[in-house]
């Protein structure tokens, strides 16, 4: 077996998901894969190696220097972050759009859209998490902890203080690597054969929302699919926030329908048009009755949700919840 003409830099000692991510990362470019990893803080070494992430506290992509602890690092992806980047930002930041075109195959626009996607909903929270940024600007007290979180599993890789003499931390670094790079393959695995798919149907909802009347309000989906995300990003793009008042779906193959209030944010519990309050909680003959609408299935208790046998059903809630809320 030849010997691997590159060698990527780390730290040794206890390890975090971010180099493991850095170093899986680099593993998947054309320059780096099959490059060794030496893992070190010895100076002599490290100045050496052809590209170095978390350790040598210099942030240079000419010279490939990939740290982030040194005074005076402020990095972030873009100006439309403010995250500051750590070891996995960084490698993402400047190999990012290399690799998920490696794995994608899709056009520079789609790899833009993933480049983005992965960045913010998997990247960002390691690199806040190992910069130390909370969560939350305003804390009143931690009421309860999360301890699954991918960090946080890369962190139990590491040897304990009584398991030193029989786990090698090189080893378990490599482990750490795999997972780390496992949760990032399936990520962009997701958005390319799921997530995606799904814009051109909820572009569609929205052009024939005219259908339907309501000032545009109702839009349909033929099934249910991820719609959220992309339905905000187009009313940004065609200057139209906050038009959409109800998303109306296909809920599975046994024809029923839901009609689901459009949250303020993508992952907000408040909604811009709530169900009416007579209609939560209740369910089926008793819904049918104060709605006066056939077929009505159920109304969840918060009103973010309701159900109907037919199209035809789910149509007439979405009417009639737009009437009521005109009335208030």
């Amino acid at each position: 077996m030849a010997t691997p003409t590159k060698r990527i830099g780390t730290h040794s000692g206890q390890f975090h998901c971010d180099e493991a991510l850095a170093c899986f990362l680099l593993h998947q470019t054309a320059e780096f894969a099959g490059a060794e990893i030496i893992r070190t803080r010895d100076s002599k070494i490290l100045d050496t190696l052809d590209i170095l992430v978390d350790v040598g506290a210099v942030y240079d992509p000419k010279a490939h220097r990939y740290d982030h602890h040194q005074a005076g690092f402020f990095e972030t992806l873009d100006e439309n972050h403010k995250i500051k980047l750590s070891s996995a930002g960084l490698v993402y930041k400047h190999f990012g759009k290399e690799v998920i075109q490696k794995l994608a195959g899709t056009t520079p626009e789609i790899t833009e859209i993933i480049y983005q996607h992965v960045y913010t909903n998997f990247v960002e929270a390691l690199d806040a998490s190992d910069n130390g940024i909370n969560q939350y600007e305003v804390q009143t007290g931690q009421r309860f902890r999360i301890t699954t979180g991918l960090g946080s599993r890369v962190g139990r890789l590491n040897p304990a203080w009584n398991e030193e003499d029989t786990l090698n931390p090189d080893d378990q670094f490599k482990k750490a690597m795999e997972m780390a790079g496992s949760e990032f393959l399936q990520n962009v695995s997701s958005l390319v054969n799921t997530w995606l798919p799904a814009r051109s149907l909820v572009e569609q909802a929205v052009q024939e929302s005219v259908k339907y009347g309501e000032a545009c309000s109702i839009a349909v989906l033929p099934r249910a699919c991820p719609w959220k995300e992309h339905l905000f990003e187009l009313e940004k793009e065609l200057g139209i926030q906050g038009r959409t008042q109800y998303m109306l779906f296909s809920a599975d193959g046994a024809g029923d329908w839901r009609i689901q209030s459009v949250p303020l944010l993508e992952d907000s519990f408040d909604n811009r048009a709530p169900l009416p309050e007579a209609w939560r909680g209740r369910r089926d003959a008793e819904l049918s009755g104060i709605t006066g609408i056939e077929g009505c299935i159920f109304t969840h208790a918060n009103g973010f949700i309701g159900g109907n046998k037919t199209f035809e059903g789910v149509l007439a809630m979405a009417k009639a919840a737009l009437a009521h809320l005109g009335k208030k």
